[in-house]
């Protein structure tokens, strides 16, 4: 069985591995016919897993297959259904899992391809309970950006930052995978958003998508043009991933009462805030952390009704690195899809 495994920092190598046992039951084998790019996928790439991984590991952490053949106990699939899976073994019994805030899970095993062996492989076996269905008419390579990149973007706007109809959005690095969703989100719920982008032919794309106002960030302040363009007073919700670089300068974009809400740390992990700023204007500050199972339904269902990723790239698997620079690169517009 043919697997991408990563085995030392920044050192990919496509293996041979023993064929898979037959699912157990409850599990479904799927065999795998496009994985997603994503910055978990950049940072395992450079080491940054900590301890709990061990090498080699079999990379990727979002894909879509086919199931090719189910376990005992397992009436919920059948050979041929095509499938999306959750990115993480969560553990389904704790509080979190019962409740269905499966990403609050309170034993979680790992985030594959992160921790343990992700989707990169052609066959993989996965307990039915986190196997989600792709309905019928949405393509396989666009049901791959559901688990992570449609579902995290559906959990920050409407689970956490709680998003209106009539709102106003401000989406950072409107070009990234969960930028070009969390535009085309908004848009679709007749929110106003601006947006940021690092170049010019970025920004036409931006606008493309339906942003209403779009900043290059190399060029322009982006806090004094979203004060300029609401007339100085803040939009109602900043869509925040990139971290350090920007943190201080998004919150100086919310309307007082203004919620951010955050998912990534991509430009740093740390930085300071001006608390008397933060409760005088009374912001809330909501972090967010990958998404549900309920979210990636939800998800599924935006796409079979018409609300598609954006495809900045499809390459083959032994590309995975040539994807993988042009994320880090920053040129991206979109996702990137690895075919199988």
């Amino acid at each position: 069985m043919r697997a991408l495994t990563l085995v030392a920092d920044r050192k990919l190598e496509v293996a041979d591995l023993p064929p898979l046992a037959a699912p157990a039951p409850g599990e479904v084998q799927i065999r795998i016919k496009a994985v997603a790019l994503n910055h978990l996928d950049l940072w395992g790439y450079r080491g940054m897993a900590f301890a709990r991984r061990k090498l080699p590991i079999v990379v990727g952490v979002e894909a879509a297959g086919e199931i090719v053949a189910v376990g005992p106990e397992t009436a919920a699939f059948k050979p041929g259904d095509r499938v999306v899976m959750y990115g993480a073994l969560t553990c389904g019994a704790c509080k979190a899992c019962r409740e269905g805030r499966d990403n609050l899970c309170e034993n979680v095993g790992g985030i594959m391809g992160f921790h343990l062996d992700g989707f990169a492989r052609d066959l993989v076996n996965m307990p039915a309970r986190l196997v989600i269905p792709v309905p019928s008419g949405v393509a396989l390579r666009d049901a791959a950006c559901a688990p992570i990149a449609f579902a995290t973007v559906q959990h920050m706007l409407f689970d956490n930052a709680g998003l209106q109809p009539g709102e106003s959005v401000l989406v950072h690095a409107g070009g990234s995978g969960i930028g070009s969703v969390a535009i085309k989100m908004a848009k679709a719920i007749g929110c106003t958003v601006i947006t940021t982008v690092g170049d010019d032919a970025k920004a036409e794309k931006a606008k493309a998508l339906g942003a209403d106002h779009v900043v290059n960030y190399r060029t322009d302040r982006f806090e004094g043009a979203v004060r300029k363009i609401t007339a100085k007073k803040g939009v109602d919700v900043v869509f925040e991933h990139v971290g350090a670089e920007t943190f201080n300068g998004s919150l100086l974009c919310l309307k007082r009462g203004g919620r951010l809400v955050t998912c990534g740390s991509t430009s740093g992990p740390s930085t300071t805030i001006n608390l008397m700023q933060l409760f005088q204007q009374q912001y809330r500050i909501i972090g967010s952390f990958g998404a549900s199972m309920r979210n990636i339904r939800e998800s599924l269902a935006k796409m079979a009704n018409g609300l598609l990723p954006v495809i900045d790239t499809e390459v083959a698997l032994a590309d995975f690195e040539r994807g993988l620079a042009r994320l880090e690169s920053r040129q991206v517009f979109g996702k990137i899809i690895v075919g199988f």
